[in-house]
């Protein structure tokens, strides 16, 4: 079992390498200390295909975020203001209690901050029998060196790849070395997972999902990160385009992207796509950009 409480001292999980004491109440660019905090743990339908299903992913969304863009829609949780803390056991029982529920897999969304205790649960877990694939949910703004900690532990990697142009990434999430951090993790995150693999019931139980949400007005980015993508990757990840951006009031400061996404805008991405051969992927419908989407945080699960 392994318990890296140490990395918490001086936190440099993420890429803001805030370098804080979280074992002792300060607090990073995540807005964590080191206390586990949750929102929600319940389970999603409205995952991709292959990790809901249709019993649905069990969701554990924790609380805090490393990244932060500016038109979050769980901005609640990401900027620290709806959390619940809980202790490393009761992470293990929600783990089971989710499995019991019949859940898919154990979707971890945004735990990048959190990956000592979350390895260390997973051990736990594992040891008193869980069996089910573990999905790491995040922002795809990940450290290479912390992906690189949780080989064998996760599964099935579902990382976001939000940005090409940096100026856009440092506008919108204060990152303006986004695209360099992102490219990096997703690389050990394919060489970790390999080829996908698929069980009988057509879920994904190894293997790389990308997702990118396109933006409204940032079609041309957009079609730079798939270019990327395919072109890297090729059918060893899939490509999950998303058409659920939703302008939240926390985004009106910025009237460009302060409006829903166009079908034309999102229509472009697909076909691109589609046109320089991309075969492994999802589509969204145009009904998916609704704030009906957004789970409800309540404590359900915690």
């Amino acid at each position: 079992m392994r318990y890296y409480m140490d990395l918490l001292r001086r936190c440099t999980l993420c890429p803001r390498e805030c370098n804080v004491n979280r074992t002792d109440g300060e607090i990073g660019y995540c807005g964590e200390t080191s206390d586990l905090r949750l929102a929600r743990a319940s389970l999603h339908m409205w995952e991709e295909p292959c990790i809901s299903g249709i019993e649905g992913s069990g969701t554990v969304f924790f609380t805090g975020c490393s990244l932060k863009c500016i038109y979050c829609q769980n901005n609640i949780i990401a900027n620290g203001a709806f959390g619940k803390n809980i202790s490393l056991d009761r992470l293990v029982e929600i783990f089971f209690e989710l499995k019991n529920k019949n859940a898919q897999n154990i979707n971890l969304v945004t735990p990048t901050h959190f990956v000592p205790q979350i390895i260390t649960a997973i051990d736990i877990a594992k040891k008193n029998g869980l069996d089910l694939p573990i999905v790491y949910n995040s922002s795809g703004y990940e450290k290479k060196e912390t992906i690189k900690l949780l080989e064998g532990y996760i599964d099935v990697y579902l990382p976001d790849f939000k940005y090409f142009d940096e100026t856009i990434s440092k506008k919108y999430s204060n990152a303006h070395n986004y695209r360099e951090i992102a490219t990096k993790s997703l690389e050990e995150m394919v060489r970790q997972s390999g080829k996908p693999i698929f069980n009988e019931n057509g879920m994904m139980i190894k293997g790389v999902i990308v997702r990118h949400l396109v933006l409204p007005g940032f079609v041309e980015d957009s079609k730079k990160i798939i270019e990327y993508l395919h072109s890297t990757f090729g059918n060893d990840i899939y490509i999950s385009i998303m058409s659920q951006y939703t302008p939240l009031e926390n985004a009106k400061k910025f009237p460009e992207i302060y409006r829903k996404l166009r079908e034309d805008e999102y229509e472009e991405v697909v076909d691109y796509a589609i046109s320089i051969g991309v075969e492994n992927g999802f589509t969204q419908e145009s009904e998916s950009a609704e704030e009906s989407f957004i789970p409800p945080f309540n404590y359900e699960g915690v």
